[in-house]
Order: structure tokens, then C-alpha cells, then sequence
């Protein structure tokens, strides 16, 4: 009786035991079913848009576009007003400069009428007192036609008009040594007999120099100058004087003093006989 009741609870415990892992396998079959359902519910609803997760991502992402254009634009807008800024700087500065440009040329060009208008007058005035004129009188001479054999006649090539060649300073300088001897009362000159002209002092001969002008810039004493370099100019008086280079001509300088910003013009044949000096200084 004893060994039945052992076989009897051996078989029980068995029989629990395999219930009880049919119980698992089916709670496992259970929410491995119930998971399934839930991903695929949560693909429905992300599909439709309606997913809670998706939409707090996406009004994450909504905030961060916003904020992002926000900051693009004001980034544009001082962009803008810088570009303005700079624009309206760049028109006033290029106005200025045009009419500094302007009222130099003009300043420029009244100065050349001026010396060409002086020199002119001296010309004139040096014709007046030799008794020289520039004025050809007519030759009267019969005209007669021309025969188909004669030679076609070569026009008259003897006179040729004068070159004058002096510097308005060297012009100044004859006129009052030719006024001087002329008032003289110890010498009489007479306009007509050319022998009895007086005689001109010689200058001392001073150093010369040598000066030349090649594309826009001045050749002087085996150194190039050109426009804007700072110079110093010596006269003959030993006084020294700071300038700048304002413009280089054909036959001549201009310059600028820099203490009063008037301006000198300076010729070439001025350079060559040493009534200026001109030597390189610094700009600062």
C-alpha cells in the first residue's frame, strides 16, 4: 500500500510540471503575439501620421526649422545694411575723388594758358625790342600759266619759322640784362646797326645737370622721379624746401609744397643749369 502511494505522487509531480511548461510556452506564444500586435499598430499610426513618438519628433524638428530661418534672416538683414553701409561710402568717396580730380585739372590747365600766355607776351615783347617779326609780306610777281612740259614749280623754302628754344626764365633773364644796357646813358644803341648792339654779360659757368622726361617720368642726375614721390627741392638761394610731385609734363614739373600745398612749376632746362636741386627724401 505504501509503494502505490509513492508511484501515485512520482506520476502527480509529472503532470505538474508538464502543465506547467505548457502554461509557459503559451504565455510566451501570448505576448509574443500581443508585442506583434503593438509594432504593427504603432506602423499603422506612423503611416497615418498619428504616432505619438513621431509627432513630438516632428514638432521638435518643426521648432529647429523655424528657429533656423529666423537667425538666416536677420543674418540676411545685416548683411544687407552692411553691403549698403559700404555702398554709400565707396559713391561718396568716389564723388570726392572726382571732384578733387576735377578741380585739379582745372587748376592744371589754367596754370599752362597762364605760362603759355606769358611766354606769348615775351616772345612778343623780345621781337619788339630786336626789331624781328614774325610777319611774311606778299611778294608781287606775275603769275603766268603753266605749259603742259614745264616743271610743276617747287614753293619757296627759304625762310623757315624760328624755333625758340629758351625757358620763360632764361627769356626774363635777356630782357632785363637787354633793358639794363639799353637804359645805360654811357652806351647809345641804335635798333638799326646790329654791331653797335651791347654786349651781354656772361654768367659764370655754373654745374649742369643732367634732366630729361621719358614716359611720364623725370630723369635727373642718374635717378628716376615720378609722380606722388616725396621730394626736396634747393634753389639757388640755398633755401630747402619739402615737396611732392604733383604731375610730370612734357618739358616741365609740377610741384606741391608741403607746408602750404601751393604749387611750383619747374622746367627742364631749370634742372639743367642747377637753378633747382632736386634730391630724394622720405616719405613718411
Amino acid at each position: 500500500c505504501s509503494g502505490r502511494e509513492i508511484n501515485t505522487e512520482d506520476a502527480s509531480e509529472t503532470d505538474l510540471a508538464k502543465h506547467d511548461e505548457d502554461d509557459y510556452v503559451e504565455i510566451k506564444e501570448q505576448m509574443y503575439q500581443d508585442k506583434l500586435a503593438s509594432l504593427k499598430r504603432q506602423l499603422t499610426q506612423l503611416q497615418e501620421g498619428t504616432l505619438q513618438e513621431y509627432q513630438k519628433r516632428m514638432k521638435k524638428l518643426d521648432q529647429q526649422y523655424k528657429e533656423r530661418v529666423r537667425n538666416a534672416d536677420l543674418f540676411l538683414q545685416l548683411e544687407t545694411e552692411q553691403v549698403e553701409r559700404n555702398y554709400i561710402k565707396e559713391k561718396k568717396a568716389a564723388v570726392k575723388e572726382f571732384d578733387d580730380k576735377k578741380v585739379e585739372l582745372k587748376e592744371n590747365l589754367i596754370a599752362e594758358l597762364e605760362e603759355k600766355k606769358k611766354m606769348i607776351e615775351n616772345e612778343k615783347l623780345t621781337m619788339e625790342l630786336t626789331g624781328d617779326s614774325m610777319e611774311v609780306k606778299p611778294i608781287m610777281t606775275r603769275k603766268l600759266r603753266r605749259r603742259p612740259n614745264d616743271p610743276v614749280p617747287i614753293p619757296d623754302k627759304r625762310r623757315k619759322p624760328l624755333n625758340y628754344l629758351l625757358t620763360d626764365d632764361q627769356i626774363l633773364e635777356d630782357l632785363r640784362l637787354l633793358n639794363k644796357q639799353l637804359k645805360s646813358p654811357k652806351r647809345p644803341v641804335s635798333p638799326s646797326s646790329p654791331d653797335q648792339m651791347p654786349t651781354i654779360p656772361m654768367e659764370a659757368p655754373s654745374q649742369r645737370y643732367e634732366a630729361r622726361i621719358e614716359e611720364g617720368k623725370l630723369y635727373y642726375d642718374k635717378r628716376w622721379y615720378h609722380k606722388s614721390q616725396a621730394i626736396h627741392l634747393e634753389s639757388k638761394e640755398n633755401t630747402k624746401i619739402s615737396c611732392v610731385i604733383s604731375s610730370v609734363g612734357t618739358n616741365e614739373i609740377w610741384v606741391r609744397k608741403t607746408s602750404d600745398s601751393t604749387k611750383m612749376r619747374i622746367y627742364l632746362g631749370q634742372l639743367q643749369r642747377g637753378a633747382f636741386i632736386i634730391r630724394r627724401r622720405s616719405a613718411a
